[in-house]
């Protein structure tokens, strides 16, 4: 009995590490204390000046036209990539394969620091296409992964049957294939975009003056100490989080 409990009670701590923090930020956006130190009541008013702070909402919208951009762009580049790497196999291949891989795996400190010093020695003014540029070279590569997942148990039957009948291969690939890669697409598509609206540090270093985004509005946020905006701000991007993982993971589902 002490032994089948034992799986229980270590699965119980670790879920409270984790997910405990986040209640307690979760909880402090309703609490009427400016510190959370203790609770001095439910409260909606740090919701409400979230709502009449103009530069968030500015820092916001930024976020969200360079997710967008960022999202299109990894979404075209990762899925002709995906098919690339899933139609041909050769030793060139093995190195495409490598130069998709290495952003999932490569701390991002280290892709910013070196995404910095490419658009300097090519004097690239820093602003947003740069934080688009960047955004699209690491997300390219979860939506890569995502749609080879989908590739590897694709039916190619189906496209011979369609060339048999008539089609040639843009109707095939319009008609047949698309239709069926559509979730595991979307599912990195949604993935992309939850990376972008979500990504600090390689913005941070490849952002120029005057350019900010929310991750960055957060942090100047952090430093001149608003905590209860902070925690207002961070339980509306969790539940968007959320809300898109839980997309992307139910498309992945039906795609499979």
């Amino acid at each position: 009995m002490r032994r089948s409990l034992t799986p229980l009670v270590v699965t119980l701590a670790v879920l409270a590490f984790f997910y405990l923090p986040v209640a307690v930020l979760v909880g402090n956006s309703f609490n009427a204390s400016r510190f959370g130190g203790e609770w001095s009541g439910f409260t909606l008013n740090w919701y409400r000046r979230l709502l009449a702070a103009p530069e968030i909402w500015h820092a916001l919208g930024n976020t969200l036209a360079i997710a967008l951009v960022a999202t299109a762009g990894s979404t075209v580049l990762g899925t002709t990539a995906a098919f690339a790497l899933d139609r041909y196999r050769s030793r060139l291949q093995d190195a495409h394969y490598l130069l998709v891989y290495a952003p999932l795996v490569i701390p991002e400190i280290l892709l910013g620091i070196s995404l910095l010093l490419f658009f300097v020695a090519l004097r690239v003014q820093l602003g947003y296409p740069t934080i688009v540029v960047a955004h699209v070279t690491f997300c390219v590569s979860y939506v890569a992964m995502v749609v080879l997942g989908r590739l590897q148990d694709f039916d190619w039957a189906l496209v011979e049957a369609a060339q048999d009948l008539g089609a040639d291969a843009w109707t095939a690939g319009r008609r047949v294939v698309l239709p069926l890669l559509a979730p595991g697409i979307a599912a990195g598509a949604l993935l992309a975009f939850t990376l972008s609206v979500d990504d600090f540090v390689i913005t941070f270093f490849v952002a120029g003056p005057g350019t900010t985004t929310l991750p960055l509005r957060i942090y100047s946020m952090i430093k001149h100490g608003s905590p209860p905006l902070i925690n207002a701000l961070s339980t509306l991007l969790l539940t968007l989080t959320t809300t898109a993982v839980w997309l992307s993971q139910r498309l992945l589902k039906e795609a499979r």
